[in-house]
């Protein structure tokens, strides 16, 4: 009776019962197991437990932790049943959100996004200083269709260029380029297709612009079509399968094992570096919606006539959000009422943790427009000047040419400390630094050299060039990098993508 009043005080929930204890002992353990709130010590196995081999028990305790950790993954990526959006747990949520200081969101970018006249003007900032700049016109299909899908037509194919000229309904023809062909049969890579032996003239093919229009030249067109979601890429009738290399090995593991089951059989699937800590859940939501979207493209291409618009990319400002906001962006500042809201639907939509960090600038209230209280306009204007002084009193000469752009180092008014190789090794760093940035401000593309101040020592010549390819690692444009010559000369080059800061300058004051 005595152990039958101790498991009362104690809280049990199953009165003990000796007798049976004494004839059944296997059933009494299973009802003398802790349950919640029951204050008892866990009881002793009896020694058929203790006799069973800890192969079976560390099977059984495997098998609880996957059950646990599948009823978890469920509770965290629950799917709302109304707006088919991937409702987040707190945890999520917290490790999603970024670094906060006194309540405020803390960051080392800011993206400012101004409205004028229908012109979206959009500044990327690191801490006050300019990084990147942007102009969109609204629904251009002439200038700024990089991105979108067309039913084109090949007018002309040039067996002597390896390349064919493709009527896309722009008022010039876009190149599509041999090594930019997907055919049916690529198992020798070595010795791929001739050109003229793919495309006929008046074929019908469906292609993406990958670089617009520039100048006199037309768009250029591949016959690999991507979409690019917030965290995967899509890439149709592919057997493509990667992981950006930007995340660390061990979450690219953890990616893999859900990529491997997210991928559709027919198509490839990138997942991209914004895939970090998101579940398998809004990996599915994202493949699902760009698999339907890539249907929705075939099915308007089998019903129209070349040349037909297929798919356009989102606006500018959406663009953007999607490619580059994450954590480290203190905030994104819109200067637009309309603009705002869609941009906070957006984000509430494909980054839910980061959607209170978009900001309203209102103009009636403030004393001072966006880009004047961010210092753009003022930075702006530097950039559009040949000469960039360095913070030591060096500075940089930037001039364009036909064919290439140079740019040239000097010490300037840096006269240094101590000696002559300190002071050039110092003022190249620098130098390394801003060239990087300038690089990205100024939207240069094509081949580039660079004319670093000439250094004796063999050690400051490698360093500078580990700095200057450490800055560019933050440009998402692809560059490539050669060594610094006797001369003291870096050749690289960087891919042309848009029409560079002036013209862009230029069309936004016009």
């Amino acid at each position: 009776m005595s152990e039958q009043a101790d498991a009362r005080k104690n809280g049990a929930s199953a009165h003990v019962d000796n007798s049976r204890e004494n004839s059944d002992e296997g059933k009494n353990t299973e009802k003398r197991k802790p349950k919640i709130g029951d204050t008892r010590p866990a009881p002793v196995a009896n020694e058929a437990e203790k006799n069973s081999s800890p192969t079976a028990t560390k099977n059984t305790n495997r098998k609880r932790r996957k059950r646990r950790k599948a009823r978890s993954a469920a509770d965290q990526g629950r799917t709302s049943q109304d707006n088919g959006r991937i409702e987040l747990d707190e945890a999520n949520l917290r490790k999603r959100r970024g670094q906060e200081r006194k309540g405020k969101a803390v960051g080392r970018y800011t993206m400012a996004v101004h409205v004028e006249d229908g012109l979206t003007q959009i500044a990327t900032l690191e801490g006050r200083s300019l990084l990147e700049f942007f102009v969109s016109q609204p629904a251009n299909d002439v200038s700024e269709i990089h991105g979108n899908v067309y039913l084109g037509k090949v007018e002309n194919v040039l067996p002597g260029m390896e390349a064919a000229f493709v009527d896309i309904g722009t008022p010039k023809n876009a190149v599509l380029y041999q090594s930019d062909l997907v055919t049916q049969h690529a198992e020798d890579k070595k010795k791929p297709p001739r050109i003229e032996d793919v495309l006929k003239n008046k074929q019908v093919v469906i292609c993406q612009v990958t670089k617009n229009p520039i100048a006199h030249k037309g768009a250029r067109l591949t016959q690999e079509d991507s979409l690019a979601g917030r965290f995967v890429v899509l890439v149709p009738n592919s057997s493509t399968f990667g992981i950006s290399k930007r995340l660390h090995e061990k979450e690219r593991k953890r990616l893999r094992q859900i990529l491997e089951k997210a991928k559709p059989a027919e198509h490839g699937v990138i997942v991209r570096t914004a895939a970090e800590n998101i579940t398998k859940q809004e990996i599915q939501l994202d493949v699902d919606r760009l698999v339907a979207q890539w249907k929705e493209i075939e099915t308007l291409a089998s019903k129209a006539s070349a040349p037909t618009l297929l798919h356009r990319e989102p606006e500018m400002p959406f663009r953007v959000i999607r490619e580059e906001f994450n954590k480290q962006y203190r905030s994104v500042v819109v200067d637009d009422k309309e603009l705002y809201r869609e941009a906070s639907d957006y984000l509430a939509t494909v980054a839910p943790a980061l959607a209170d960090r978009i900001e309203l600038h209102d103009q009636t209230e403030e004393d001072l427009p966006l880009f004047e209280k961010l210092y753009v306009n003022e930075q702006l204007t530097k950039a559009l000047d040949s000469k960039v002084w360095l913070p030591s009193g060096g500075s940089l000469i930037i001039e364009h040419t036909e064919a290439l752009t140079v740019i040239d180092v000097n010490t300037g008014k840096n006269v240094g400390s101590s000696n002559l190789e300190e002071t050039v090794y110092k003022n190249n760093l620098e130098a390394a630094k801003e060239v990087a940035r300038q690089l990205r401000l100024r939207d240069i593309g094509g081949i580039i050299v660079i004319d670093f101040v000439d250094m004796e020592i063999q050690k400051n010549r490698e360093e500078v060039l580990r700095v200057f390819r450490e800055a560019l690692s933050r440009d998402k444009t692809r560059t490539q990098v050669l060594g610094i010559s006797e001369l003291g000369l870096v050749e690289m080059t960087r891919k042309r993508i848009g029409e560079g800061l002036l013209q862009s300058y230029q069309k936004a004051q016009s």
